[in-house]
């Protein structure tokens, strides 16, 4: 049997997840990191995207983060998001228009336009459909 730890999964509204995992996968700030039992202590930001979540006995579960904090301690991982879904509760139609809404946005450019607001909801539409091609390549189509 693999080794475990634990990890805790909570958005501001809920806790998401909490169990024992063999790995995490996520979206860092600074690069993609893998988490295991037996890994170094760290605090790192995460980017808006999925996450990915190896259980006890190979079971892989896939979230939404919206972006947020991932701190290492030696038995217990705790992902801190904003917004936190489980990727089969995402909307793709809704992150599809989403996308093109701000596509949209930020080519007609006008003097009213809020571009980093713009620029934010595309980056999140984009994470959100990255999370959902995620989920689709692990149930194998």
């Amino acid at each position: 049997m693999a080794m475990t730890v634990h990890c805790d999964i909570v958005s501001a509204e809920e806790e998401i997840f909490s169990g024992l995992v063999e790995m995490i996968i996520a979206a860092g700030t600074e690069g993609d990191v893998g988490i295991a039992y037996g890994h170094a202590p760290l605090l790192t930001g995460l980017k808006p995207g999925p996450i990915r979540v190896i259980k006890q006995g190979g079971e892989e579960q896939v979230y939404y983060v919206s972006g947020g904090y991932v701190e290492v301690q030696p038995h217990v991982v705790t992902v801190l998001a904003d917004t936190a879904l489980r990727a089969g509760d995402l909307d793709e139609a809704a992150a599809l228009e989403a996308k093109r809404e701000a596509e949209q946005a930020l080519h007609n450019q006008s003097a009213e336009l809020d571009y980093s607001r713009a620029a934010a909801q595309l980056a999140e539409a984009a994470a959100q459909l990255r999370t959902i091609q995620a989920l689709r390549k692990m149930r194998g189509g």
